[in-house]
């Protein structure tokens, strides 16, 4: 995906299929947005979307505890949590520097995971946490350099849909692995970090992560194999899944 010059976004946008599946996920995020009892219980709306969506993303990663204890699984869906409720901080910030903000997110996922010189920083070895059983990891270096260029493109001008956008670096991220611990936390993050910072979902209302739930951990599991691949239709196969949860999320 990435090979491609001047606008990558926009040349995974311009696949039929993608574009569709963007164009109805955006609609069905405006819908949400337009609702007046949403508009109405704005603050009340945002917290339970907050809520929710560290739970599901907890989920993803194996969670299968709907509170916070002392227990390993218990500690990922609390690192959900801070890291969920992380996102409308780091919106702004997101926007002009993201590495910023996924270092400040990190941070907060991973406290306790890692050592404290570990917090948002990229890994320097080559393992990380692998709770989806994504497979080949690349090399430190690697993902660091796609890290980078991920966050390049993210503040370079595109003609992409703001939901494509979302979907690529919520993939490169989760492929990419790029943190020894909670990169899949970070990824899914991600998701609602673009759509804040774009202007799909300022407030964030809608719960993607939800829709990632119903649509299935072993169909994320496949998407992004798929993404992984390289190849222009696993790519595309992720950018549909995706939207068809996000489109998901937005039902409340």
């Amino acid at each position: 995906m990435f090979a491609t010059p001047t606008d990558p976004f926009a040349a995974v946008a311009a696949i039929p299929a993608v574009a569709d599946s963007a164009a109805a996920a955006r609609e069905a995020v405006d819908a949400l947005l337009w609702r007046r009892d949403v508009r109405n219980a704005a603050a009340e709306v945002a917290a339970a979307s907050i809520q929710r969506g560290a739970r599901d993303s907890a989920v993803i990663d194996g969670a299968d505890v709907v509170t916070v204890e002392d227990s390993p699984m218990g500690r990922v869906l609390d690192a959900a949590l801070r890291v969920t409720a992380g996102v409308p901080t780091q919106v702004d910030v997101f926007a002009t520097a993201p590495m910023q903000a996924w270092a400040h997110l990190h941070a907060l996922a991973a406290h306790g995971f890692l050592a404290d010189d570990e917090l948002g920083r990229p890994r320097a070895g080559e393992t990380a946490d692998d709770p989806l059983n994504l497979g080949a990891l690349p090399s430190a270096v690697a993902a660091a350099d796609r890290l980078a260029l991920l966050a390049h493109l993210l503040t370079s001008p595109t003609q992409a849909p703001a939901l494509v956008v979302a979907a690529l670096a919520h993939a490169e991220v989760a492929v990419l692995r790029p943190f020894a611990w909670g990169s899949g936390l970070l990824a899914r993050a991600t998701t609602r970090l673009v759509m804040a910072a774009r202007g799909v979902d300022p407030s964030c209302f809608s719960i993607p992560e939800q829709g990632m739930v119903e649509l299935g951990r072993a169909s994320y599991v496949r998407a992004l194999r798929a993404y992984a691949s390289g190849s222009r239709d696993g790519v595309a196969e992720w950018c549909v899944w995706h939207a068809t949860a996000v489109a998901a999320g937005a039902t409340l």
